[in-house]
């Protein structure tokens, strides 16, 4: 039985601003689109913290039973830069002297790349803006025989007042109209505008423009907005179920892509709108113009100035998890050394965990454990709460080794199989220590304890007090018992 039959999952709604219960539109699928990544650079670590956030989501309704289908495109035109002048990929080829795609392939690639390392499963289709021109081109006509769309000059712009008239430009953001009289930095012509809220849909390119394709209007580019909206409709249907991205597209982008969509479809395109809250470092925003940044890959080398040393993906991607996918995380080296060594701490555990063998009684009620675990994702897929579970977990495996605690055969199996699912399945982690190296560990803690009985043996109780002090120190706790002296790692 599909777990989603009977868990009740419950989802934050940027629209509703409130937790929902999840019901899809048809019963047992999930269409889900994510904004991609502009690939005129290296994937920023922000950047990589949003898309995580939803290969968790991807995960867990896919562990519940869902047949999931994940669209993620990839912007390789219409994204303009901060003065609205030129698109931000053939900005980059002309300051590299290659082509456009030679731009898009490379960062295409080191996007691939990072994910890949993170552990991030593909997205079920991964379309891009250049590959459905035509499919921008008959929405924009579709918004002017509409009347809710302008020509000026070989351009097209969205009447945003019009729209207004009758729909709610500002519905998700909150924002009232004359806000948005703010958002011009990704728009040029501007004086051709019939108001300063109007965006572009298409854009007559100039003659010294790199990137461009015929249409009725003009040789030119689409918008940036409307390309979430005809990639989205295109494979997931007019209306579908969720809609992500990190908090800063919340307004203007996914704004304009609700009116786009209602304005073409009459039916509002998305019935959940999840946001990504943003990743700061050192406590300030991450940016490359006052180089407060680092790239995934600087971490995973150690080939950078703000870390002490390197960190595995794994590590990172943990460190990423234990904060909720809605709040904001700060990324700092102090940090990220914490998040490590509870990393290695649970891995160390699952390993432990093989060596543990069933008895005839419980002592630990596993199924009130494992119903916490579901508890925390099925709440707006709370990861920090999960892996507090997780090490609830590591508790109790200590105290198995220990033989404080016991399992019978089919709890021990039920246990280890939950841990396992909700480490490797669903957080996406990693183990990256060997039950080799937890057997190196253990001959070694073997070995001192050998040397330790030894020094008690001959009364030399200052060597004896010092291995167990000294092995305290690192995490690995003795305990002397009748049967001799056992080790957990804390």
């Amino acid at each position: 039985m599909e777990l989603y039959k009977t868990n009740q999952l419950k989802i934050y709604n940027s629209l509703s601003k409130s937790k929902e219960i999840f019901k899809p539109i048809l019963e047992g699928h999930v269409g889900m689109y994510v904004c991609g990544p502009t690939v005129y650079s290296n994937v920023h670590l922000g950047n990589v913290r949003t898309f995580m956030s939803f290969d968790l989501v991807f995960r867990y309704l896919k562990h519940l039973g869902y047949k999931v289908r994940y669209v993620r495109n990839i912007t390789d035109a219409g994204h303009l830069t901060d003065d609205g002048t030129e698109d931000k990929i053939a900005t980059k080829a002309r300051l590299e002297k290659i082509e456009p795609m030679e731009v898009v392939q490379r960062y295409s690639l080191d996007f691939h790349n990072i994910l890949q390392k993170l552990n991030n499963i593909p997205p079920s289709i991964e379309p891009t803006a250049t590959g459905h021109i035509i499919d921008q081109i008959e929405i924009i006509k579709t918004i002017l025989n509409k009347g809710l769309a302008y020509v000026v000059n070989g351009s097209v712009y969205f009447d945003v007042l019009k729209y207004n008239e009758t729909e709610h430009y500002g519905i998700l953001s909150g924002r009232k109209i004359e806000d948005s009289i703010q958002n011009t930095r990704d728009l040029d012509g501007q004086s051709e505008k019939k108001n300063p809220q109007d965006f572009a849909l298409w854009k007559k390119a100039e003659e010294s423009h790199i990137m461009r394709w015929p249409s009725p209007w003009s040789d030119g580019f689409p918008g940036w907005h409307l390309e979430c909206t005809a990639m989205s409709t295109k494979y997931l249907g007019k209306t579908f179920d969720i809609h992500g991205g990190g908090m800063d597209l919340k307004f203007p982008h996914h704004e304009c892509e609700i009116a786009q969509s209602k304005a073409c479809n009459n039916v509002n395109p998305v019935h959940y709108w999840m946001h990504a809250n943003m990743l700061t470092l050192n406590g300030q925003k991450m940016s490359k113009s006052t180089g407060n940044y680092i790239l995934p890959n600087e971490i995973f080398t150690g080939e950078n100035k703000l870390m002490k040393k390197a960190f595995s993906p794994s590590a990172l991607r943990f460190f990423m998890m234990q904060a909720h996918y809605r709040s904001i995380l700060d990324f700092s080296n102090d940090a990220l050394e914490a998040s490590e060594k509870g990393f290695l701490k649970l891995m160390e555990a699952v390993n432990q965990l093989e060596n543990i063998t069933a008895n005839k009684t419980s002592s630990i009620d596993i199924n009130s454990w494992k119903q916490k675990c579901y508890e925390a994702m099925d709440d707006d897929f709370n990861s920090p709460v999960l892996i507090a579970q997780l090490f609830e977990a590591v508790k109790y495996i200590n105290l198995l080794k220990l033989g404080d605690d016991t399992l019978n055969e089919e709890d021990l199996k039920d246990f280890k199989i939950t841990i396992k699912t909700f480490v490797f399945d669903i957080l996406g982690l990693q183990n990256e220590t060997s039950d080799d190296n937890s057997s190196k560990i253990s001959g070694v803690v073997a070995l001192l304890i050998t040397m330790r009985n030894e020094a008690r043996a001959n009364k030399n109780w200052a060597l004896s007090d010092k291995i167990r002090d000294e092995l305290l120190a690192i995490g690995i706790q003795l305990k002397d018992g009748k049967d001799g002296t056992t080790f957990i790692i804390n």
